[in-house]
């Protein structure tokens, strides 16, 4: 599968590299390639990936996309590395090197999505698996499954003593955990989950050893939720029999926070020259359509709690505050879904320029120039008001670690269709476990969630 897909990047790389690169670069020399002497680079390219887990674990769409760039990077850095101490980098195009990596980054996660999910279709590689459990750990269990069809995984149903209901989820739930081992046979299962944090140290290791030597894999869920998983190792004193785990703090990291706030301050510099221009176009717009300023600066809660002055197109009317009061006074409903999220489904306060410019996202756009001044972050928790401080709790003091971003994990995680508390949990949840990929992951998602015009309100 990988080696079809490497071939056909490379036939790819090739086609660049004599056909169109040198259109573009007229001193670029020709160069004629013999496809039987590169045979030794696919040999890296999979023995990395190999040596990556791609052929022994199951991956997830984020976690493909990351294995593959991964892979590709250490694949084209080893084959440019040999080529160099062999003194042999005439002999070879490094151009075709580089341009093999870039078509891999664009399209290898793509095209091993793509098989993967005709084989799934198709039945094969797929695993079936069953789930200890009924409770919500076991919902929670199927929910993972359901939302990653990337992994390939085939839910055979739920095992449980005395279950309080015939199904879960829409799958059957069987009678009695003691007789697991006819289920296993049975249904010929490939992997157990174990979601049952209500039992007790004994009769979860008795449990688990039980399946270990029935089933191929035992997956289990440890009550443990809230804490940080992302990055978190698993490890293993074999003298004392004792697992740790390791949880990290990237943020204590003094080079990772540096590496986040280097991208802020690049990719802010480059969008705010790019969108000189649209910044005044979206301003004649904005007095047009209704008389007030065109921008508003909002004080907001920053990093560590310092308060800070944001910048906003302003998409509402400019007596917005008294419209709202009457609206609340005059409307139970509306009131009540205010308490809720925070904001109105069908706000009238908000212009005809105004909806237009929440449900594209460019009311933020002048946000950048807080990222500029260092009071936010391209990606981080939202830009909380001052008068949501009290409402922020035990989450405000984690959530208030990092500055706040124009777009974030709330923003492709529902939007404004979440509740507010739901919001608090996804900012936490964002501080908690931050990395560079999950920035990555953020930005890509955003993208999609802007186009598609998910939860903009």
């Amino acid at each position: 599968m990988d080696f079809a897909s490497l071939l056909l990047i490379f036939h790819a790389a090739v086609i660049t590299r004599t056909s169109m690169l040198p259109r573009i670069l007229s001193n670029l020399p020709e160069y004629h390639y013999d496809f039987a002497s590169y045979w030794w680079i696919f040999v890296v390219w999979l023995a990395v990936m190999l040596y990556e887990g791609g052929y022994s674990r199951r991956f997830s769409v984020w976690d493909e996309v990351k294995f593959v760039w991964k892979s590709a990077f250490f694949s084209s850095v080893a084959i440019l590395t040999m080529l160099f101490l062999m003194k042999r980098g005439q002999e070879y195009s490094r151009i075709l090197i580089i341009t093999m990596f870039v078509l891999a980054v664009a399209f290898l996660p793509l095209l091993r999505l793509k098989i993967k999910r005709l084989l799934y279709s198709s039945g094969l590689l797929r695993r079936k698996v069953l789930i200890i459990g009924s409770g919500s750990a076991a919902e929670s269990a199927y929910n993972a499954i359901r939302n990653e069809p990337n992994l390939g995984y085939e839910l055979a149903g739920f095992v449980d003593d005395s279950p309080t209901k015939a199904s879960t989820c829409g799958c059957p739930v069987h009678n009695g955990i003691n007789r697991i081992d006819r289920y296993i046979k049975s249904a010929s299962i490939h992997d157990v989950i174990v979601a049952k944090p209500e039992l007790d140290k004994d009769s979860l290791m008795a449990l688990i050893c039980r399946i270990q030597h029935k089933a191929e894999n035992t997956l289990f869920i440890p009550d443990l939720k809230g804490i940080a998983v992302a990055g978190t190792e698993l490890r293993h004193f074999f003298r004392e029999q004792t697992m740790i785990i390791e949880i990290k703090n990237n943020l204590a990291q003094p080079l990772n926070y540096l590496a986040k706030r280097l991208v802020d301050y690049t990719a802010g510099l480059l969008v705010f020259v790019l969108s000189v221009p649209f910044l005044f176009i979206i301003s004649r717009l904005i007095k047009k359509d209704s008389p007030g300023p065109a921008m508003l600066k909002q004080e907001r809660i920053g990093k560590n709690g310092k308060h800070f002055l944001c910048y906003k197109f302003r998409t509402m009317h400019a007596d917005a505050e008294e419209r709202l009061k009457g609206i609340l006074e005059s409307d139970p409903a509306a009131k009540e879904e205010w308490e809720r999220y925070w904001k109105l489904k069908n706000d009238p306060r908000i212009t005809k320029v105004g909806r237009w410019l929440r449900s594209t996202s460019l009311d933020e756009l002048p946000q950048v120039i807080n990222i500029l001044k260092g009071e936010m972050s391209l990606i981080g928790p939202r830009p909380y008001l001052p008068r949501e401080k009290d409402f922020l709790s035990e989450e405000g003091q984690t959530i208030l670690k990092l500055p706040p971003g124009i777009t974030g994990l709330w923003q492709v995680s529902g939007r404004s269709d979440t509740s507010y508390d739901f919001r608090l949990a996804m900012d936490s949840w964002y501080v908690k476990n931050w990395d560079l990929w999950l920035d990555v992951m953020i930005i890509f998602k955003t993208g999609g969630a802007v186009l598609n015009r998910e939860g903009a309100r």
